[in-house]
């Protein structure tokens, strides 16, 4: 009995001991979470103010051209070029001289908003965007169209690409647009909807200047610290 007692002696205290790294790793933990928490709704609001600010700037500047250049801003600061007829030929991947007008116009300016002191530490990518239509004449099926619309897409953006980096205010800010910009042809995988749901095959067929900020970036590494966290001891 005595030997008996001298173990529950010693257990106890180890169980104690157990019982308190318990309670200080759930505090840790427990704070962790809440810094997550707050550097999270810090990012958040941050990007919903560079978001306004960078939507107003751009309304600002394009306010009075985008009637002409048959254009408009949307919410997530997507500047969309939407007529088939401006952009470019028929089954074409080269730039009518009406689109490339606008370009000349457009891009000196787009280029510095975003490169604004304000801004450009936040911008990751500006995505030059090409989208067609669902129609390919002659193509034996859907997926056949979607194919080729989609080499359609992708040469268009590349020459769009190709043809702002020539532009002289592209050529002072090389290094940077090298960095960020992008060619990205998506076929007809993100059409304008008409009503009942319909395909508007004209008003899809259209170029997107897109811009991506870094928060989706510094929000993915917060989530990857949090599944490490997570992420049972081997």
């Amino acid at each position: 009995m005595a030997e008996t007692s001298g173990n529950n002696s010693h257990w106890i205290p180890l169980s104690d001991l157990m019982m308190g790294l318990m309670m200080v790793f759930m505090l840790l933990a427990a704070l962790y979470m809440t810094r997550v928490e707050q550097t999270t709704t810090l990012i958040v609001k941050e990007y919903e103010v560079t978001r306004d600010d960078l939507h107003r700037a751009l309304q600002s500047e394009f306010a009075q051209n985008f009637q002409e250049w048959d254009a408009e801003l949307l919410g997530d600061m997507t500047i969309r070029f939407k007529n088939p007829e401006v952009l470019f030929a028929t089954g074409s991947d080269q730039l009518r001289p009406s689109f490339q007008s606008i370009l000349k116009d457009f891009i000196p300016r787009y280029i510095e908003i975003l490169t604004n002191e304000k801004f450009i530490d936040t911008v990751k990518e500006v995505r030059i965007e090409g989208h067609t239509s669902t129609f390919w004449t002659a193509a034996p099926s859907r997926l056949d169209a979607y194919f080729k619309n989609m080499a359609l897409s992708q040469a268009r953006t590349r020459s769009t690409l190709e043809y702002v980096m020539q532009l002289p205010s592209a050529r002072a800010r090389e290094a940077w647009l090298i960095a960020r910009l992008t060619a990205n042809g998506l076929s007809s995988s993100r059409p304008i909807l008409a009503e009942a749901q319909r395909v508007d095959e004209a008003a899809s067929q259209r170029v997107e200047f897109r811009i991506v900020t870094n928060a989706e970036e510094r929000l993915s590494r917060i989530a990857r610290g949090i599944s490490a966290l997570d992420a049972p001891t081997p």
